[in-house]
């Protein structure tokens, strides 16, 4: 690309990114309200002066903070930031009549942002007892630094970037010479660092430096720097943001170079002020003179003040000029001098202006540029630095979030492009290494990134392979604190995303219970809320956990994904907010995004979403299978609903099962050591003692499994060895009844009666409990008044049927820990089934009744024993199955609308229509006698709930628990301003005291 070309192509773009941030900034002004200036996060308003110092070398710094009286303990989500230019204003509005003045913002906190004030217009002082408005202004410095490098590219001569600016734009190659063997600085170096470190050194014009997250890049840089100052070359260092700058500051100056930080001392961390030029310029040996020709005009320009006649003020102008004229000689020779004398200077890249302090420096000064964090720049304002030296270094990773632009447009047409990823099109590895070593992820968290992203290439050094937050000290072993990875699935669960006029906001409220829940069972298990962070893409969800989370932990870090990159926290907690049905996930479909967000984590991420919503666009999909391969998976419900406080007071017997175990989002695992894969078996891919735990498993699943196929094997067995007895029975003409010994359990007795339904005989149950036997005898020999009713003998069945179920299938209260919890709907249904098949027996048995003798049938179609046995089954289960297939609609609808009216509960027939209670947690209408969730089933979910109840709200029921005293916050503001408005009419009806007359 000819150089022309592009100058001419980004000029054309910066100017419309230009038009389009004015232009933006101009309907913001028209067109939108204050308040929605602040969700937007440009604005902060009604701010009181928490604390105002005279600082930063002669700059007031005033620090701004939320009205605390009216219940805000922190500011709402912005995006302001260190060295950002704002405008002061009092409450009547953003307008310039209204502004006090203009200041750069120094810090930002969740309470707090402060923003320090030039002390040029004759002592600037604040109402401490005001409100203030903040607004975030457009600086043009940029856009015209930019615009006055670009100019200077264009029409370059014979400088000493001339042979770089040919490698940069394709006109000649890279080229390189032999590099002796190189003594490292720093010994902890691993092999891709070393071989970036000795690339970088052996090239003449261009080296390339790709930093994927947590490899070391600044480690890197901060050697390579070392390196060319060994070798004495002098070296300007840049980085897009002032943070950036900071941070190489603060690791070159441990390693004792010479380093001057130029820029603003407003917009430097207070660690690193003193390599400021201006903390250098005030302890140099000029510093004592420069002070003294200050004080000397200030005497001239009182001394102008006081004099009256016309030629003495020309002898102080004189006299000022001189003194002006020998103060700007000082300070260009005394900065001349400092700038020459270090060997480092660093700055921000459009701080290397040649407007600034280095244009006391002669053009060839610099041997090398370093760019850090190069692909978050555009890269017109790299062309700043670039300009002054015969070769560069340029760091970053072009995978994570691009420069910030306004015009979409202009974006779209390469102005996003940086120069990074433009020089790593063009020349391919042959310019660049890649460092392939992280020192911050647990591999499980980076293998995703690694595999997607960064071509498979990266591997987790040993010392952060296998950490965990267990591992921290103070931090106990429980399931979230020992999974690297944790999904926690809002599928199907009802949380979708707040529908809001402004498209750019998305809020989750459901999701942020969620998020509050689990920041909740880490702080609980030991870990710390300053090593824990929230991240959200929308400003409206920070906005939402901050409100929930705040104030229960000050230090727990929530801000936005762009607001995070370049930072790193033990534990991060991802809340995508998206869920709804049409599958829109925005601005989430931007990868670098997401990659950032999760590559923040070192031992812990948990990303709480809606896998059905997010799972449409592929990336996030690859995410989504990776975390339910490799990681632990959990539906939202078991923190939604009655499961949330057993998820934080598991212990070792406590285990759940997933009503749908095809799902991705399986049942959690127990974790005890290093966690596992989550996925089968045959998917895991860790050792030692993870595999032990699988085998375990597999070989626990496999004795079950063989236990229950001899189960199936005796139950047949059995039931051939009764057949048998019954049918030599039939054979022997001469025995009138077989008798069947008391020593058979109900599922024998149940195939006892079984074998003679279908044979044809009488079958009779005779006495009590552990005395119960069963009797066959042949239909002819039985008596009618003998002979059991069918009616009676399906009923024996039934309880026979339920004495063995009682006997196999455990009360759903009382469960023990191998089995998973019954539902009582299940159970109503098996009942239904096999009431079904009752009913389809004795059509079959009518029909073979017709067929009968008439003696037999006579006896068949006698009435109730004197037991009292109805022919109707009891309990809404058999009333609702009365009907049969065949039967019409009517009848069914009858036999519901009869179910309804009867007690819930097996075998009750109890009316329910004057006295009844629904169950809240199965939705059924039951008798006073069994409404008790205890006794019908329900027993777990009502304790569940309690919990619930009381660790959100404190109270169970009406004088449990103790009630929180404290003012709701609203009512508290409520009644701050009713109280000033009564001050304020009080004091405007008093009367002033009248002075009393001198008799």
């Amino acid at each position: 690309m000819a150089v022309e070309q592009f100058v001419s192509k980004t000029l054309e773009l910066l100017l419309e990114e230009r038009e389009a941030e004015i232009e933006e900034t101009r309907i913001w002004q028209e067109n939108i309200s204050l308040k929605d200036l602040q969700n937007k996060g440009v604005c902060l308003l009604k701010l009181q002066i928490g604390s105002q110092s005279t600082g930063l070398y002669g700059r007031t710094v005033v620090v701004l903070e939320p009205r605390k009286y009216l219940g805000l303990p922190s500011l709402p989500s912005n995006s302001f930031g260190p060295g950002d230019i704002v405008g002061l204003y009092d409450t009547g509005g953003c307008t310039a009549a209204s502004q006090i003045g203009t200041g750069i913002v120094t810090r930002v906190s969740q309470t707090s942002i402060s923003v320090a004030f030039d002390d040029s217009k004759d002592g600037q002082s604040f109402e401490t007892g005001g409100l203030h408005n903040l607004l975030k202004l457009a600086n043009d410095v940029t856009y015209k630094r930019m615009k006055n490098a670009l100019n200077t590219l264009n029409g370059y001569g014979n400088g000493p970037a001339a042979n770089l600016i040919n490698v940069l734009f394709g006109d000649s190659t890279p080229s390189s010479h032999s590099q002796p063997n190189v003594k490292f600085f720093n010994s902890n170096l691993d092999d891709s660092q070393r071989e970036a470190v000795s690339f970088t050194l052996s090239q003449r014009e261009l080296a390339v430096i790709h930093g994927p997250p947590g490899t070391g890049k600044t480690t890197t840089v901060v050697e390579i720097i070392l390196q060319a100052v060994k070798q004495g070359q002098k070296v300007l260092c840049c980085a897009p943001s002032n943070v950036a700058v900071d941070n190489l500051v603060e690791r070159l100056a441990r390693c004792k170079a010479k380093v001057l930080r130029l820029g603003h001392p407003a917009r430097l961390l207070e660690s690193i002020q003193k390599h400021s030029l201006d903390a250098i310029l005030a302890q140099s040996d000029d510093a004592n003179i420069i002070a003294d020709i200050r004080k000397d005009m200030d005497k001239a320009f009182v001394g102008i003040k006081k004099m009256r006649e016309k030629g003495e003020r020309v002898n102080y102008k004189r006299e000022i000029g001189e003194l002006r004229k020998e103060l700007k000689t000082r300070e260009s020779a005394a900065i001349a001098q400092i700038l020459k004398s270090a060997d480092v200077v660093l700055s921000t890249n459009t701080g290397a202006c040649g407007t600034g302090p280095l244009k006391y420096l002669p053009a060839e000064h610099f041997d090398w540029v370093v760019i850090d964090e190069c692909a978050q720049a555009l890269e017109s304002s790299c062309w700043i630095a670039l300009l002054r030296a015969r070769k560069c270094i340029l760091a970053g990773d072009y995978k994570q979030l691009p420069p910030t632009i306004k015009s979409q447009k202009a974006a779209s047409k390469g102005l996003s492009l940086s120069l990074m990823e433009r020089l790593i099109q063009m020349y391919g590895d042959s310019v660049v290494r890649m460092l392939t070593v992280q020192y911050r992820m647990n591999s499980a968290i980076m293998e995703w990134a690694s595999k997607e992203m960064y071509q498979g290439r990266l591997t987790a050094h040993s010392s952060v392979e296998r950490h965990l937050l267990k591992d921290l000290p103070g931090v106990a072993c429980v399931e979230e604190t020992s999974t690297p990875l944790l999904l926690i699935d809002t599928a199907g669960c009802g949380l979708s995303e707040m529908e809001v006029t402004d498209e750019q906001s998305k809020g989750n409220q459901g999701e942020v219970d969620i998020v509050e829940l689990h920041i909740k069972a880490l702080t609980e298990a030991g870990v710390k809320a300053k090593d824990i962070a929230v991240i959200a893409p929308y400003n409206l969800q920070v906005d939402l956990l901050r409100q929930k989370l705040s104030a229960r932990h000050p230090e727990l870090e929530i801000k936005s994904v762009d607001g995070f990159q370049g930072r790193e926290k033990e534990a991060v907690v991802l809340s995508l907010v998206r869920s709804n049905r049409k599958g829109e996930v925005g601005f989430l479909t931007e990868d670098r995004r997401i990659n950032v967000a999760v590559t923040r984590a070192r031992r812990h991420i948990a990303v709480v979403c809606d896998t059905q919503t997010v799972q449409s666009h592929a990336f996030l999909k690859s995410l989504i299978n990776h975390m339910t391969e490799f990681g632990e998976v959990r539906t939202a419900f078991e923190y939604i609903q009655d499961i949330v406080p057993q998820n934080y007071t598991r212990d070792s017997k406590d285990t759940k099962a997933n009503a749908s175990s095809g799902s991705s989002t399986s049942t959690k695992q127990k974790v005890k050591d290093q966690p596992p894969s989550r996925a089968k078996p045959q998917q895991n891919k860790s050792t030692g003692s993870s595999s032990n735990e699988n085998t375990a498993g597999t070989e626990k699943h496999t004795k079950s499994c063989i236990t229950s196929l001899m189960e199936e094997e005796q139950k047949k067995n059995r039931c051939a060895e009764i057949r048998a007895q019954v049918e030599s029975f039939l054979k022997d003409s001469n025995q009138s009844e077989l008798q069947f010994p008391s020593s058979f359990n109900s599922h024998d007795r149940l195939l006892v009666h079984q074998i003679a339904e279908e044979l044809g005989l009488v079958h009779e149950s005779k006495g009590e409990g552990k005395d119960r036997c069963i009797t066959v005898a042949r239909p002819l020999v039985s008596t009618p008044a003998e002979e059991p009713t069918h009616e009676e003998e399906a009923e024996e069945e039934e309880e026979d049927e339920e004495a063995q179920e009682e006997e196999k299938v455990p009360n759903p209260q009382r469960e023990p820990p191998s089995q998973p919890p019954l539902d009582m709907k299940s159970l109503h249904l098996e009942r239904m089934k096999r009431e079904q098949q009752k009913r389809e027996e004795n059509a079959q048995l009518k029909k073979q009744q017709n067929i009968l003798p008439p003696a037999l049938a006579q006896s068949s179609k006698k009435p109730k024993s004197a037991k009292g046995k109805n022919k109707m089954k009891t309990g809404a289960c058999g009333i609702a199955a009365a009907a049969a297939p065949d039967d019409d609609f009517d009848t069914l609808i009858k036999a519901v609308i009869k179910a309804e009216s009867v007690c819930s509960f097996v075998k009750c027939k109890a009316s329910v229509l004057m006295l009844g209670q629904l169950c809240l947690f199965c939705n059924r209408q039951y008798c006073l006698g069994h409404h008790i969730p205890e006794v019908h089933g329900c027993g777990d979910k009502a304790k569940s709930h309690a919990r619930m109840r009381i660790s959100k709200e404190g109270v169970l029921y009406a004088g449990s628990g103790k009630k929180d005293k404290s003012m709701d916050p609203n009512k508290k503001a409520y009644l701050h301003r009713k109280l000033d408005s009564k001050l304020k009419d009080m004091s405007s009806q008093r009367k002033p005291k009248q002075k009393e007359e001198d008799s």
